[in-house]
């Protein structure tokens, strides 16, 4: 990586702050929203099961819609477009669509530690097997926030704003949208340009957020 790229890089991490008021008069492409969500899909997930789903809120009636949903949020009807990022509680049924190509080819190589891609998928079932424990929720929120955060890097990295709200209502929104049950919606993030520069925000110094290796045994009591 050249030096100029990786300032860039850096730049592009400091310079991305969470907008609030947009442009209504700027309008993104399918194609353009396309692409950012090609890239938002390229973030890593568990077992490579990619586990979400996006509704690209574009047309006014439907972000009329959602308006009340998201507390009247005004950015939610501004933005270019707002994505919600919705979380997949039944991943393991990718399995196919992701491993069966490889499978099919004849690769029984060892892939990510296992001894082979049976191995693999025999434990992914048996991750999922208890559909009442928490893990199917925490896995669709934590892999589904990978791809939020890669979503808004991709829009910063096109000249684009974004703002990432989780002030909605989610029971509503699966009501309204008629969202299965195998989704949970996780956030909204809206996307376009901004008319007014992000709110600045301070953030804690490095020294303040890092534990060199593990609390000390009397603090982690408290």
């Amino acid at each position: 990586m050249s030096s100029t790229a990786k300032t860039d890089f850096f730049t592009l991490f400091r310079e991305r702050h969470s907008v609030r008021h947009f442009d209504a008069s700027y309008k993104l492409s399918e194609q353009e929203i396309k692409e950012l969500l090609e890239l938002a899909g390229s973030a890593p997930s568990s077992w490579n099961l990619q586990h979400w789903k996006f509704i690209a809120f574009t047309e006014a009636a439907a972000k009329e819609k959602l308006l009340p949903i998201a507390n009247d949020q005004k950015q939610v009807v501004n933005a270019s477009v707002t994505v919600a990022i919705l979380g997949d509680l039944q991943a393991h049924r990718n399995v196919e669509a992701v491993y069966g190509p490889t499978i099919q080819a004849g690769s029984e190589n060892a892939y990510a530690g296992y001894s082979s891609h049976t191995a693999m998928i025999a434990q992914i079932e048996e991750a999922y097997a208890d559909d009442s424990s928490s893990y199917r929720r925490d896995e669709a929120i934590r892999n589904t926030s990978l791809a939020a955060m890669q979503l808004m890097f991709a829009a910063k990295a096109k000249g684009l704003d974004s703002g990432p709200m989780v002030g909605f209502d989610a029971n509503a929104f699966v009501q309204a949208f008629h969202v299965p049950p195998r989704y949970v919606p996780v956030l909204l993030v809206a996307i376009g340009k901004a008319v007014v520069p992000a709110r600045p925000t301070s953030r804690f110094p490095v020294e303040q957020t890092i534990i060199w290796n593990g609390f000390e045994p009397d603090i982690a009591t408290l």
